[in-house]
């Protein structure tokens, strides 16, 4: 009689805490469902664990079968990173710690953590981090991959704002590292992904952040071009509590929506001042808007972070068909506004989208060797996502987006954000890291040399330092 994975799990792993789950479980198929629906595998065996001593206990069980390991935080990965077929995913989930230290604006922050989670307990103290725009977004794949979101312009990062981490290694062996102990480790979590350890614990820098002025201004998507052209020239310029992503969209057809304008085609500004004065706020938005034609809606008011933080989290939840391509963008001359305003409009779905996240600000403090995310001179993170609940519309979704992301490539930076790649190949990988991807192999040879961690946008051991030892 042949013995599954899950059923050797349960005699080898007497002493794990948490749960192990196999296809002959009930609860199998929710356990290994992640948010996009159109990636569906089935691993051989998920670990959720229930402390950093689970993690290591997953990590040798997966090295001893010599099966393939994924590690699971939030699993919004859109490439399906965080999963696998035949082998073991470690779930964090049970993770979800969150500590909150006001007087030291510090918050230590379990791996399988959500940033609602995080955005929640912080903001009893009046403080936040950087991260995202989906609440429902796990903390430790948004964070090690870069982190762009509402904060950025003012707050940098979220890697910007690792101070320590806690980290499993490949060997079992558990690990903090700061920018006094394991700095080469530190150096690397901070943008390099899920490389190099699996991270149990986050301690991130807080800044005051509490109520803000926020929302959505929609133009029509007729009018793409005109106001991404003059969107190009006033965001770099506006001061740093200003942060403003420009996408295409559906209006959805829901409130606070007025009824006038559901399903309706737009390009919009989703704005974040960040502080919590409207008069504050308006005049920093002025110099876009009275430039421009009256907006459709200009729906922009006072709200706590965390309903910002969670205002796309009803439009995408989990279950929908997804596919994503992304690119770091300098600037944008008019032939590329011209693109935009052909492909914005032509989504194919409600849901499908284009974003581009400004990362300027803050971001432009760090040097590209500071961490290990390169792209410091890069204006914009743009993302093409194509989605949809449907799984009969996967394909098409999926041909806008790739259509789009091919058309407007040629003026990017070279480079795109892994948190927003597919798998793409190691080339695009090493695109992404550009001068900081030899460094990132050798600590990845010092730390990973047989590649366990590979279930990610992989950073391959540099042959030359792999049997080196670790300082």
């Amino acid at each position: 009689m042949t013995i599954t994975p899950a059923q050797a799990a349960r005699s080898e792993l007497s002493a794990f805490h948490g749960e192990l789950i196999g296809p002959e479980d009930p609860g199998y198929g929710g356990a290994r469902a992640v948010y996009n629906a159109m990636i569906d595998r089935r691993p051989a065996l998920v670990a959720r664990c229930a402390d950093a001593d689970d993690v290591a206990r997953a990590i040798a069980f997966a090295r001893r079968h010599e099966l393939p390991l994924a590690v699971r935080g939030g699993g919004h990965h859109g490439a399906g990173l965080g999963t696998c077929d035949g082998g073991v995913v470690a779930d964090l989930a049970p993770l979800d710690s969150v500590e909150v230290d006001a007087a030291a604006r510090t918050v230590r922050v379990g791996g399988g953590a959500t940033w609602g989670q995080v955005d929640a307990a912080t903001h009893e103290h009046g403080l936040a981090t950087p991260s995202g725009i989906i609440s429902t977004t796990g903390v430790g794949g948004l964070a090690l991959g870069g982190g762009i979101g509402h904060l950025t312009r003012r707050c940098g990062l979220s890697v910007d704002n690792i101070l320590a981490a806690e980290v499993v290694l490949a060997d079992g062996s558990h690990v903090r590292a700061d920018a006094d102990e394991d700095p080469d480790l530190y150096w690397a979590l901070r943008g390099g992904g899920g490389n190099f350890g699996v991270v149990t614990a986050f301690t991130f820098r807080l800044h005051e952040v509490g109520t803000v002025v926020a929302g959505p201004t929609f133009w029509p998507a007729e009018q793409g071009a005109e106001v991404l052209a003059a969107y190009r020239e006033f965001l770099p310029s506006a001061p740093r509590d200003v942060n403003g992503f420009f996408m295409f969209a559906t209006v959805p057809p829901a409130p606070p929506f007025p009824e006038e304008l559901h399903l309706r085609k737009v390009c919009a500004v989703v704005w974040c001042h960040t502080h919590d004065d409207p008069e504050a706020a308006g005049r920093a938005m002025a110099p876009l808007l009275d430039g421009l034609p009256a907006p459709l809606l200009h729906a922009v008011a006072p709200m706590p972070h965390p309903a910002l933080q969670s205002m796309f989290d009803g439009l995408y939840p989990p279950g929908d068909q997804w596919y994503w391509r992304a690119d770091f963008v300098r600037d944008i001359p008019d032939e590329a506004v011209a693109l935009h305003a052909k492909f914005g409009p032509e989504a194919p779905s409600m849901q499908s989208t284009m974003h581009l996240y400004p990362i300027d600000g803050a971001v432009h403090d760090h040097r590209a060797s500071d961490t290990a995310f390169h792209y410091r001179d890069a204006r914009w993170a743009s993302v093409y996502a194509g989605v949809d609940p449907d799984p009969a519309n996967a394909d098409l979704v999926k041909r806008w987006t790739i259509d789009y992301f091919e058309a407007l490539h040629p003026f990017s930076a070279g480079g795109a954000y892994v948190n927003m790649m597919m798998d793409e190949g190691q080339e695009r990988v090493r695109a992404s890291y550009r001068g900081n991807y030899t460094r990132l192999a050798r600590v990845k040879a010092a730390l990973d040399p047989e590649n366990v961690f590979r279930l990610n946008q992989n950073i391959e051991p540099d042959p030359a330092a792999r049997y080196e030892a670790r300082p």
